[in-house]
């Protein structure tokens, strides 16, 4: 997730133009078509989380299809990256496409500036302008956030759908577009169906196709891989020197809920980096906050104290060894996937594996 943009889906309005290498795309695939697949079209998205390997399997199989899409997850999780790989492998990567955050754009202006106006429709409108929707013409709408629309401005959007037609401010006659929609949304839209806030009727109309973004606590096994990104990136950006995280430190890190996700990752890297410019990032660079939840973390009980006493090193040894195969074999054996359940950096439990000589236990069938 690249700064999965935003570390995420940091949305900056304006047209982009994307090359088009592909008008069809073949039907389900094999994980290696799916990997070149991803190089080409959304090389900015890190993980292998199956979560997140499943997006990509839904996301290939609709790039070919000019359905509406609309992306749902939380904030930071990435969505505009999402978006903009939706119109990267479509039919329209030729055509512009023309980013819009709907939480951005004051109430007073965004009929304006989605739907453009005439010269001297309103006081200061001394020229004329095309709107959002308009520059999108032959490519693809994203409308982040829009769940933030006003239900007068949803209405207008509901028609362009309908009607493929756009209505400048100050103007009387309709002009023809053709447009793809991807919309995205961190809010339960059927909630505020419900409580009247959101049209069903546009509902309907956005969600042909789904694309659920899952949170980065649900895919802790990307974190690491993030992180080297993330720490790779501010390097060459802000010219520091950091080599990497230590173990503990990544421990910490890979156990946090991270209730901004991916953006918030992202963020925190680049500020530990540019302040310890060089060297390892350790538990000291970490944020107060986050140190005192990893204190919170229960430790589940090992044991019980026999009568006779008990070494205590050896003890601690076996449950030890105990929780890492439990977690080795849930996982099939995926080391990225059980340092994750662990709390730990995939390279601790590896050197954990080599010094305890577990490395070479068969995964049972």
């Amino acid at each position: 997730m690249t700064g999965i943009e935003d570390g995420a889906a940091l949305a900056v309005p304006g047209t982009t133009m994307r090359p088009l290498a592909k008008t069809h795309l073949p039907p389900p695939f094999p994980v290696a078509g799916l990997e070149a697949w991803r190089r080409t079209y959304a090389p900015d998205i890190f993980g292998n989380a199956p979560k997140l390997l499943r997006v990509f399997e839904h996301l290939r199989s609709l790039c070919d299809t000019d359905c509406n899409v609309l992306v749902t997850g939380e904030t930071g999780t990435g969505k505009e990256l999402i978006a903009r790989a939706v119109h990267t492998a479509s039919a329209r990567a030729r055509g512009p496409l023309v980013t819009v955050n709907c939480a951005a754009l004051p109430e007073h202006l965004i009929e304006s500036e989605l739907f453009g106006h005439a010269r001297g429709a309103f006081t200061g409108a001394a020229t004329a302008r095309v709107g959002r929707v308009a520059a999108a013409d032959g490519g693809t709408l994203f409308l982040d956030e829009i769940g933030e629309l006003p239900l007068s401005q949803q209405a207008k959007i509901l028609r362009v759908l309908q009607e493929r037609e756009v209505v400048p401010v100050g103007e009387s006659h309709a002009r023809s577009v053709d447009i793809r929609l991807v919309a995205a949304t961190h809010r339960n839209l059927d909630a505020m169906v419900e409580n009247g806030t959101f049209r069903e009727d546009l509902m309907y109309r956005i969600q042909v196709l789904t694309l659920e973004i899952p949170a980065l606590r649900e895919r802790r096994e990307d974190i690491p891989s993030l992180i080297e990104h993330f720490i790779a990136a501010t390097n060459a950006r802000r010219n520091r020197h950091v080599t990497g995280v230590t173990d503990d430190a990544a421990d910490v890190l890979c156990a946090y809920d991270w209730p901004g996700n991916i953006r918030q990752l992202e963020n925190l890297v680049e500020r530990m980096v540019v302040l310890r410019n060089g060297g390892e990032i350790g538990l000291d660079d970490l944020p107060p906050r986050m140190l005192e939840r990893a204190g919170d973390i229960p430790v589940p009980s090992a044991t019980t104290l026999p009568h006779d006493g008990i070494d205590l090193r050896d003890a601690v040894e076996q449950f030890e060894n105990g929780l890492i195969l439990q977690a080795l074999e849930r996982t099939g054996w995926n080391k990225n996937r059980a340092a994750a359940i662990l709390r730990m950096n995939r390279t601790t439990l590896i050197e954990k594996l080599r010094k305890k000589n577990l490395s070479s236990i068969p995964p049972s069938e």
